[in-house]
């Protein structure tokens, strides 16, 4: 019995966008009283090397944000202790960390949701289930931001 030849399977790898040297570490805060959830973020956003710091409750959260003075926070709006619109404009209410970058992190999506965390300071509002490829582009957006202002300074 005589089989045709075949051709080994080609693995594609897809491969980040950006060169690694181009990716930058961020210090990130994940507010998240879901410790799967809360989890999930670290682990990806781990991947990526950030430096990941995290809280489950609103005091707590305040906390660390102002301890770790980070680039980016994600911030459930559903926390224990106070809320995470409570995080967000007692953090805005602080001298220091002064340009930290507040994402509202909600399984709600309607406009006045929207609006509120808008309102309450945070810089952008995601509707959970994050996806992980929005997750990395807003990072890249925020590294991005602030390479322009540390060469305009």
């Amino acid at each position: 019995m005589r089989f045709p030849r075949a051709e080994p399977a080609t693995v594609r790898q897809e491969v980040p966008a950006g060169r690694p040297e181009d990716r930058t570490r961020s210090r990130i805060v994940i507010v998240e009283d879901s410790r799967d959830a809360r989890e999930m973020l670290r682990v990806l956003l781990g991947l990526s090397s950030h430096e990941v710091y995290e809280a489950d409750d609103g005091p707590s959260a305040v906390e660390i944000i102002r301890a770790t003075e980070p680039d980016v926070a994600l911030v459930d709006v559903g926390l224990p202790g106070f809320d995470g619109y409570e995080v967000a404009r007692r953090v805005r209410a602080m001298r220091e960390p002064k340009d930290v970058f507040l994402v509202a992190l909600t399984g709600y999506g309607q406009p006045e949701d929207k609006a509120a965390a808008l309102e309450a300071g945070f810089d952008m509002h995601i509707v959970k289930p994050i996806d992980q490829n929005h997750l990395r582009a807003v990072i890249a957006e925020v590294q991005r931001r602030r390479g322009e202002n540390s060469r305009h300074s």
